[in-house]
Protein backbone atom coordinates (compact mmCIF):
# COMPACT_ATOMS: atom_id res chain seq x y z
CA UNK A 1 0.00 0.00 0.00
CA UNK A 2 0.98 3.34 -0.80
CA UNK A 3 0.17 4.52 2.60
CA UNK A 4 2.77 2.27 4.12
CA UNK A 5 5.52 3.60 1.96
CA UNK A 6 6.45 6.26 4.47
CA UNK A 7 7.70 3.08 6.97
CA UNK A 8 8.79 0.80 3.89
CA UNK A 9 11.66 3.74 2.99
CA UNK A 10 12.23 4.06 7.25
CA UNK A 11 12.90 0.46 7.79
CA UNK A 12 15.35 0.32 5.38
CA UNK A 13 17.40 2.72 7.50
CA UNK A 14 17.29 1.11 10.37
CA UNK A 15 20.61 -0.25 11.23
CA UNK A 16 20.59 -3.53 11.74
CA UNK A 17 17.69 -4.34 9.34
CA UNK A 18 18.86 -5.65 5.36
CA UNK A 19 16.47 -6.94 3.17
CA UNK A 20 16.11 -10.80 4.77
CA UNK A 21 15.13 -9.51 8.42
CA UNK A 22 13.15 -6.55 6.85
CA UNK A 23 11.33 -8.95 4.55
CA UNK A 24 11.06 -11.60 7.96
CA UNK A 25 9.63 -8.85 10.05
CA UNK A 26 7.08 -7.71 7.03
CA UNK A 27 5.69 -10.81 6.61
CA UNK A 28 5.22 -11.62 10.54
CA UNK A 29 3.61 -8.19 11.41
CA UNK A 30 1.66 -8.00 8.22
CA UNK A 31 3.25 -4.44 7.47
CA UNK A 32 6.32 -1.98 7.53
CA UNK A 33 3.90 0.48 10.20
CA UNK A 34 3.01 -2.44 12.27
CA UNK A 35 7.04 -2.98 12.31
CA UNK A 36 8.59 0.00 13.74
CA UNK A 37 5.48 0.22 15.89
CA UNK A 38 6.02 -3.35 17.69
CA UNK A 39 6.41 -2.97 21.12
CA UNK A 40 10.14 -4.40 21.81
CA UNK A 41 8.91 -7.44 23.77
CA UNK A 42 6.60 -8.23 20.27
CA UNK A 43 10.36 -8.54 18.66
CA UNK A 44 12.66 -10.11 20.95
CA UNK A 45 9.91 -12.94 21.45
CA UNK A 46 10.68 -13.74 17.04
CA UNK A 47 13.15 -16.28 16.43
CA UNK A 48 16.46 -15.75 16.38
CA UNK A 49 15.63 -12.19 17.26
CA UNK A 50 17.90 -10.16 19.78
CA UNK A 51 17.05 -7.36 22.02
CA UNK A 52 20.05 -5.19 19.83
CA UNK A 53 17.36 -5.44 16.83
CA UNK A 54 14.58 -3.95 19.06
CA UNK A 55 16.34 -1.29 20.66
CA UNK A 56 18.14 -0.52 17.22
CA UNK A 57 14.16 0.04 16.27
CA UNK A 58 13.29 2.06 18.90
CA UNK A 59 16.39 4.43 18.98
CA UNK A 60 16.40 5.21 15.03
CA UNK A 61 12.28 5.28 14.07
CA UNK A 62 12.11 8.66 14.40
CA UNK A 63 15.31 9.97 12.26
CA UNK A 64 14.44 6.85 10.01
CA UNK A 65 10.80 8.38 9.23
CA UNK A 66 12.19 12.23 9.02
CA UNK A 67 14.98 10.78 5.70
CA UNK A 68 11.93 8.82 4.42
CA UNK A 69 9.79 11.50 4.27
CA UNK A 70 12.54 13.56 2.91
CA UNK A 71 13.12 10.63 0.23
CA UNK A 72 9.15 10.80 -1.11
CA UNK A 73 9.27 14.31 -0.95
CA UNK A 74 12.24 13.65 -4.18
CA UNK A 75 10.64 10.81 -5.60
CA UNK A 76 7.07 12.57 -5.82
CA UNK A 77 9.16 15.67 -7.81
CA UNK A 78 10.66 13.69 -10.05
CA UNK A 79 8.41 11.01 -10.91
CA UNK A 80 9.92 7.83 -9.35
CA UNK A 81 8.73 5.20 -9.18
CA UNK A 82 8.84 2.68 -5.79
CA UNK A 83 8.60 -1.09 -6.00
CA UNK A 84 8.08 -3.05 -2.59
CA UNK A 85 8.91 -6.66 -2.85
CA UNK A 86 5.24 -7.80 -2.86
CA UNK A 87 3.99 -5.45 -5.23
CA UNK A 88 2.77 -6.60 -8.82
CA UNK A 89 5.61 -5.14 -11.00
CA UNK A 90 8.49 -5.57 -8.67
CA UNK A 91 10.88 -7.48 -10.47
CA UNK A 92 9.41 -11.67 -10.48
CA UNK A 93 12.96 -12.95 -10.85
CA UNK A 94 14.00 -11.47 -7.67
CA UNK A 95 11.24 -12.26 -6.14
CA UNK A 96 13.07 -15.88 -6.16
CA UNK A 97 16.12 -14.25 -4.50
CA UNK A 98 16.19 -14.81 -0.41
CA UNK A 99 18.51 -11.19 -0.51
CA UNK A 100 16.35 -9.21 -3.43
CA UNK A 101 16.09 -5.77 -2.00
CA UNK A 102 13.10 -4.82 -0.08
CA UNK A 103 12.45 -1.96 -1.97
CA UNK A 104 13.29 -0.08 -5.26
CA UNK A 105 13.34 3.02 -6.67
CA UNK A 106 12.59 3.03 -10.57
CA UNK A 107 12.43 5.65 -13.46
CA UNK A 108 11.47 4.60 -16.77
CA UNK A 109 9.01 3.04 -19.08
CA UNK A 110 10.20 -0.29 -19.68
CA UNK A 111 8.24 -3.69 -18.23
CA UNK A 112 10.63 -5.09 -15.52
CA UNK A 113 9.37 -8.64 -16.00
CA UNK A 114 10.00 -8.91 -19.91
CA UNK A 115 9.88 -12.09 -20.99
CA UNK A 116 13.36 -12.39 -21.59
CA UNK A 117 15.66 -10.79 -20.36
CA UNK A 118 19.61 -10.79 -20.06
CA UNK A 119 22.71 -9.37 -17.95
CA UNK A 120 25.50 -8.15 -19.98
CA UNK A 121 28.57 -7.48 -17.86
CA UNK A 122 32.28 -7.22 -18.70
CA UNK A 123 35.56 -5.30 -17.94
CA UNK A 124 35.48 -1.72 -17.45
CA UNK A 125 38.71 -1.48 -19.20
CA UNK A 126 37.26 -2.95 -22.46
CA UNK A 127 39.54 -3.83 -25.67
CA UNK A 128 38.59 -3.58 -29.02
CA UNK A 129 37.39 -7.27 -29.20
CA UNK A 130 35.03 -6.70 -26.36
CA UNK A 131 33.47 -4.07 -27.35
CA UNK A 132 32.99 -5.39 -30.86
CA UNK A 133 31.82 -9.04 -29.55
CA UNK A 134 29.06 -6.87 -27.39
CA UNK A 135 27.78 -4.43 -30.52
CA UNK A 136 27.59 -7.57 -32.58
CA UNK A 137 25.99 -9.49 -29.54
CA UNK A 138 23.12 -7.03 -29.11
CA UNK A 139 22.98 -5.81 -32.99
CA UNK A 140 21.82 -10.21 -33.32
CA UNK A 141 19.69 -10.07 -30.54
CA UNK A 142 17.32 -7.24 -31.90
CA UNK A 143 14.81 -9.54 -33.37
CA UNK A 144 14.30 -11.64 -30.02
CA UNK A 145 12.60 -8.75 -28.08
CA UNK A 146 15.54 -9.11 -25.45
CA UNK A 147 15.65 -6.61 -22.16
CA UNK A 148 19.20 -5.94 -21.91
CA UNK A 149 20.54 -5.16 -18.04
CA UNK A 150 23.60 -3.73 -17.12
CA UNK A 151 25.42 -1.34 -14.80
CA UNK A 152 25.86 1.74 -16.64
CA UNK A 153 29.97 1.58 -15.92
CA UNK A 154 32.42 2.05 -18.26
CA UNK A 155 33.94 -0.41 -20.37
CA UNK A 156 31.43 -3.58 -21.77
CA UNK A 157 28.22 -2.03 -19.56
CA UNK A 158 28.15 1.40 -21.51
CA UNK A 159 28.88 -0.40 -24.80
CA UNK A 160 25.91 -2.56 -24.20
CA UNK A 161 23.31 -0.17 -23.52
CA UNK A 162 24.57 1.84 -26.13
CA UNK A 163 24.29 -1.11 -28.90
CA UNK A 164 20.85 -1.39 -27.64
CA UNK A 165 19.76 1.97 -28.23
CA UNK A 166 21.29 2.05 -31.39
CA UNK A 167 19.31 -1.38 -32.35
CA UNK A 168 15.90 -0.29 -30.48
CA UNK A 169 16.05 -2.77 -27.48
CA UNK A 170 15.03 -1.93 -23.87
CA UNK A 171 17.80 -1.92 -21.63
CA UNK A 172 17.72 -1.21 -18.09
CA UNK A 173 21.16 0.24 -15.64
CA UNK A 174 21.27 -0.91 -12.20
CA UNK A 175 22.45 1.60 -10.01
CA UNK A 176 24.97 1.30 -6.93
CA UNK A 177 24.06 5.04 -5.90
CA UNK A 178 20.68 6.80 -5.57
CA UNK A 179 18.97 8.53 -8.85
CA UNK A 180 19.83 11.87 -8.07
CA UNK A 181 23.15 11.46 -10.23
CA UNK A 182 24.73 9.83 -12.53
CA UNK A 183 28.01 7.49 -12.43
CA UNK A 184 30.22 8.26 -14.24
CA UNK A 185 28.72 11.61 -15.40
CA UNK A 186 29.92 11.16 -18.58
CA UNK A 187 27.34 8.32 -18.87
CA UNK A 188 24.34 11.10 -18.59
CA UNK A 189 23.28 11.47 -22.17
CA UNK A 190 22.84 7.64 -22.55
CA UNK A 191 21.08 7.13 -19.16
CA UNK A 192 18.57 10.15 -20.65
CA UNK A 193 18.05 8.46 -23.28
CA UNK A 194 17.56 5.18 -21.89
CA UNK A 195 14.52 7.04 -19.65
CA UNK A 196 12.73 6.34 -23.36
CA UNK A 197 13.87 3.09 -24.29
CA UNK A 198 14.63 1.55 -20.89
CA UNK A 199 15.49 2.82 -17.59
CA UNK A 200 17.29 3.46 -14.14
CA UNK A 201 16.73 1.17 -11.38
CA UNK A 202 18.51 1.16 -8.19
CA UNK A 203 17.59 0.26 -4.06
CA UNK A 204 19.27 3.31 -2.95
CA UNK A 205 18.02 6.47 -1.76
CA UNK A 206 18.97 9.58 -3.30
CA UNK A 207 22.01 11.46 -1.69
CA UNK A 208 23.68 7.86 -2.28
CA UNK A 209 27.20 8.14 -3.14
CA UNK A 210 28.30 4.97 -5.44
CA UNK A 211 30.87 3.92 -2.52
CA UNK A 212 32.95 0.76 -3.09
CA UNK A 213 30.49 -1.44 -1.24
CA UNK A 214 27.23 -0.53 -2.85
CA UNK A 215 28.75 -2.63 -6.06
CA UNK A 216 28.58 -5.61 -5.38
CA UNK A 217 24.95 -4.88 -3.70
CA UNK A 218 23.87 -3.68 -6.93
CA UNK A 219 25.26 -6.62 -9.11
CA UNK A 220 23.51 -8.95 -7.52
CA UNK A 221 20.30 -7.17 -8.50
CA UNK A 222 21.55 -7.30 -12.26
CA UNK A 223 22.24 -11.11 -11.61
CA UNK A 224 18.76 -11.27 -9.50
CA UNK A 225 16.25 -10.23 -12.16
CA UNK A 226 17.55 -12.01 -15.57
CA UNK A 227 17.05 -15.29 -16.76
CA UNK A 228 20.96 -15.24 -17.81
CA UNK A 229 24.32 -13.45 -17.09
CA UNK A 230 26.72 -13.47 -20.02
CA UNK A 231 30.13 -11.96 -19.30
CA UNK A 232 32.27 -10.06 -22.44
CA UNK A 233 35.18 -9.81 -20.92
CA UNK A 234 36.93 -10.08 -17.58
CA UNK A 235 40.42 -10.21 -16.04
CA UNK A 236 41.35 -12.33 -12.98
CA UNK A 237 39.21 -10.30 -11.00
CA UNK A 238 36.55 -8.01 -11.24
CA UNK A 239 32.57 -7.13 -10.33
CA UNK A 240 31.72 -8.83 -13.31
CA UNK A 241 33.28 -12.38 -11.70
CA UNK A 242 30.98 -11.26 -8.72
CA UNK A 243 28.04 -11.01 -11.38
CA UNK A 244 28.55 -14.31 -12.59
CA UNK A 245 29.69 -15.88 -9.11
CA UNK A 246 26.07 -14.93 -7.78
CA UNK A 247 23.63 -15.86 -11.06
CA UNK A 248 25.50 -19.53 -10.75
CA UNK A 249 24.25 -19.29 -7.12
CA UNK A 250 20.88 -18.20 -7.93
CA UNK A 251 20.44 -21.22 -10.16
CA UNK A 252 20.69 -18.76 -13.48
CA UNK A 253 22.67 -19.87 -16.94
CA UNK A 254 26.05 -17.91 -16.94
CA UNK A 255 27.79 -17.49 -20.21
CA UNK A 256 31.22 -16.35 -20.97
CA UNK A 257 33.05 -15.53 -24.43
CA UNK A 258 36.39 -17.26 -24.89
CA UNK A 259 39.64 -15.15 -25.58
CA UNK A 260 42.90 -15.86 -26.30
CA UNK A 261 45.07 -16.91 -23.01
CA UNK A 262 47.29 -14.63 -23.55
CA UNK A 263 45.05 -11.78 -23.30
CA UNK A 264 44.34 -10.02 -19.90
CA UNK A 265 40.70 -9.21 -20.36
CA UNK A 266 40.12 -12.68 -21.01
CA UNK A 267 41.42 -14.29 -18.13
CA UNK A 268 38.31 -14.35 -15.75
CA UNK A 269 35.93 -15.23 -19.10
CA UNK A 270 37.92 -18.50 -19.65
CA UNK A 271 38.47 -19.51 -16.26
CA UNK A 272 34.81 -19.51 -16.17
CA UNK A 273 34.51 -21.75 -18.78
CA UNK A 274 37.18 -23.97 -17.44
CA UNK A 275 35.62 -24.17 -14.17
CA UNK A 276 32.27 -24.89 -15.93
CA UNK A 277 30.60 -22.48 -14.34
CA UNK A 278 29.72 -20.55 -17.38
CA UNK A 279 28.94 -22.21 -20.92
CA UNK A 280 30.93 -21.08 -23.72
CA UNK A 281 29.26 -19.03 -26.57
CA UNK A 282 30.54 -17.41 -29.29
CA UNK A 283 27.70 -15.95 -30.85
CA UNK A 284 23.80 -14.46 -30.14
CA UNK A 285 22.84 -17.44 -31.89
CA UNK A 286 24.37 -19.69 -29.38
CA UNK A 287 22.99 -18.44 -26.71
CA UNK A 288 19.13 -18.26 -28.33
CA UNK A 289 19.59 -21.77 -28.99
CA UNK A 290 20.75 -22.99 -25.33
CA UNK A 291 17.88 -20.68 -23.94
CA UNK A 292 15.26 -22.24 -26.33
CA UNK A 293 14.48 -18.53 -26.78
CA UNK A 294 14.01 -19.09 -30.73
CA UNK A 295 10.58 -19.90 -30.30
CA UNK A 296 10.44 -22.46 -33.43
CA UNK A 297 8.33 -26.04 -33.85
CA UNK A 298 6.40 -25.68 -30.41
CA UNK A 299 5.22 -22.23 -31.49
CA UNK A 300 4.04 -22.81 -34.90
CA UNK A 301 2.35 -26.26 -33.65
CA UNK A 302 0.26 -23.74 -31.39
CA UNK A 303 -0.63 -21.05 -33.35
CA UNK A 304 -2.21 -23.89 -35.80
CA UNK A 305 -4.58 -24.95 -32.62
CA UNK A 306 -4.92 -21.10 -31.32
CA UNK A 307 -8.49 -21.10 -32.25
CA UNK A 308 -9.60 -23.72 -29.91
CA UNK A 309 -8.85 -21.31 -26.71
CA UNK A 310 -10.38 -18.84 -25.03
CA UNK A 311 -8.83 -15.16 -25.62
CA UNK A 312 -7.68 -15.25 -22.52
CA UNK A 313 -5.97 -18.60 -23.20
CA UNK A 314 -4.55 -17.44 -26.00
CA UNK A 315 -2.72 -14.53 -24.59
CA UNK A 316 -1.20 -16.70 -22.01
CA UNK A 317 -0.34 -19.53 -24.02
CA UNK A 318 0.92 -17.18 -26.59
CA UNK A 319 3.68 -15.56 -23.68
CA UNK A 320 4.43 -19.29 -22.80
CA UNK A 321 5.60 -20.19 -26.31
CA UNK A 322 7.67 -17.31 -26.49
CA UNK A 323 10.36 -18.85 -24.05
CA UNK A 324 11.41 -22.80 -22.58
CA UNK A 325 9.54 -22.01 -19.75
CA UNK A 326 8.90 -18.57 -17.71
CA UNK A 327 7.57 -18.06 -14.03
CA UNK A 328 4.36 -17.98 -12.85
CA UNK A 329 4.70 -14.36 -10.97
CA UNK A 330 6.13 -13.20 -14.41
CA UNK A 331 3.41 -14.76 -16.43
CA UNK A 332 0.91 -13.21 -14.21
CA UNK A 333 2.26 -9.55 -15.03
CA UNK A 334 2.93 -10.20 -18.76
CA UNK A 335 -0.78 -11.72 -18.96
CA UNK A 336 -2.57 -8.82 -17.05
CA UNK A 337 -3.75 -11.74 -15.01
CA UNK A 338 -4.50 -12.24 -11.73
CA UNK A 339 -2.93 -14.70 -10.12
CA UNK A 340 -5.87 -17.05 -8.68
CA UNK A 341 -7.49 -16.42 -12.32
CA UNK A 342 -4.45 -17.10 -14.14
CA UNK A 343 -4.09 -20.76 -11.38
CA UNK A 344 -7.12 -21.64 -12.62
CA UNK A 345 -6.38 -21.20 -16.09
CA UNK A 346 -3.59 -23.24 -16.38
CA UNK A 347 -5.20 -26.09 -14.64
CA UNK A 348 -7.52 -26.10 -17.14
CA UNK A 349 -4.90 -26.01 -19.64
CA UNK A 350 -2.70 -28.55 -17.80
CA UNK A 351 -5.92 -30.94 -17.90
CA UNK A 352 -6.31 -30.48 -21.33
CA UNK A 353 -2.12 -31.89 -21.68
CA UNK A 354 -1.39 -28.30 -23.39
CA UNK A 355 0.85 -27.14 -20.63
CA UNK A 356 2.72 -28.64 -17.62
CA UNK A 357 4.47 -27.15 -14.32
CA UNK A 358 7.85 -27.58 -13.76
CA UNK A 359 10.27 -27.19 -10.49
CA UNK A 360 10.39 -23.45 -9.43
CA UNK A 361 6.42 -22.40 -9.94
CA UNK A 362 7.43 -22.39 -13.91
CA UNK A 363 5.18 -23.29 -16.85
CA UNK A 364 6.63 -24.48 -20.03
CA UNK A 365 4.37 -26.27 -22.84
CA UNK A 366 3.61 -30.03 -22.99
CA UNK A 367 5.74 -31.92 -25.39
CA UNK A 368 2.32 -34.00 -25.94
CA UNK A 369 0.76 -30.88 -27.71
CA UNK A 370 2.26 -32.56 -30.77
Amino acid sequence: MKSDLIYQVALTLIPGIGPLIAKALTEHFGSAEKVLNAYPEEIEILPGARKALSNSILQNKDAALKRAEKEIQFITKHNIATLFYQDENYPSRLKQCDDGPYLLFYKGKTNLNASKTIAVVGSRKSTEYGRSVTTQLIKHLKEYNILVVSGLALGIDIEAHRACLDNELDTVAVLAHGLDMIYPSAHRNTAEQMLQRGGLLTEFLSESNPDRENFPKRNRIVAGMTDATIVIESGEKGGSLISADIAHSYGREVFAFPGRTIDKYSVGCNRLIKSQKAIMIESAEDLINHMEWSGGKKEKQLQLQMNQFSSPEQKILSLIAEVSSIHIDILSSLSETPLPTLKNYLFQLEMKGIVKMVPGNRIQLAEMIF
